[in-house]
């Protein structure tokens, strides 16, 4: 059995889960979230617990059901606390600035890079050199600050680029160190 897939999902106060047939919607405080997962899983939902059931050990059932337990809870977790992910800019001239509702970046290239959040998701510039990406969906805030890593990744030689907070960047010497 999955261990995962096991675990109970405690449900906070705050938020209130839908199951109609195989659609989870899940409210809280800072919004709504609505995913529609496998027709075969079976949700018990009592009080403030919800537990994901899959019907047969079969490898299809396996796969999916740590799978659908993981999602419901990262919705629940998004409707009442957010996932956010930061990044750093390191280099000399690089820096980020917000115009409105979109961040520019200044990395290097010919030109500044601009990107435009969707609805549900907010960036944030602290000082010139941290960004920061926060919503309730974590697929979107992840997919969001991995595009605006993308536009300059840390290179290994000076270290230079945007990276995550807290990522390591493995150094290499240069063609002179032997």
């Amino acid at each position: 059995m999955s261990r995962v897939g096991k675990r109970i999902i405690e449900i906070p106060s705050d938020v209130t889960v839908d199951i109609d047939g195989s659609t989870v919607t899940v409210k809280g405080p800072k919004g709504e979230l609505v995913n529609t997962f496998n027709e075969e899983m079976t949700y018990e939902l009592e009080d403030n617990t919800l537990q994901v059931v899959r019907p047969s050990d079969s490898k299809d059932h396996r796969t999916n059901h740590g799978t659908t337990r993981a999602l419901i809870n990262n919705m629940v977790v998004g409707v009442s606390q957010g996932f956010s992910r930061e990044l750093e800019l390191v280099g000399v001239g690089y820096r980020a600035q917000m115009q409105g509702k979109k961040l520019v970046l200044n990395v290097g290239l010919s030109h500044p890079v601009e990107f435009e959040p969707s609805e549900d998701l907010s960036i944030s510039v602290d000082g010139n050199t941290n960004v920061k990406v926060e919503g309730i969906n974590k697929e979107s805030v992840g997919a969001l600050a991995s595009k605006i890593r993308s536009v300059r990744p840390p290179e290994p030689y000076k270290g230079k680029g945007i990276r995550y907070k807290g990522e390591q960047v493995r150094r290499k010497e240069g063609k002179t160190g032997k």
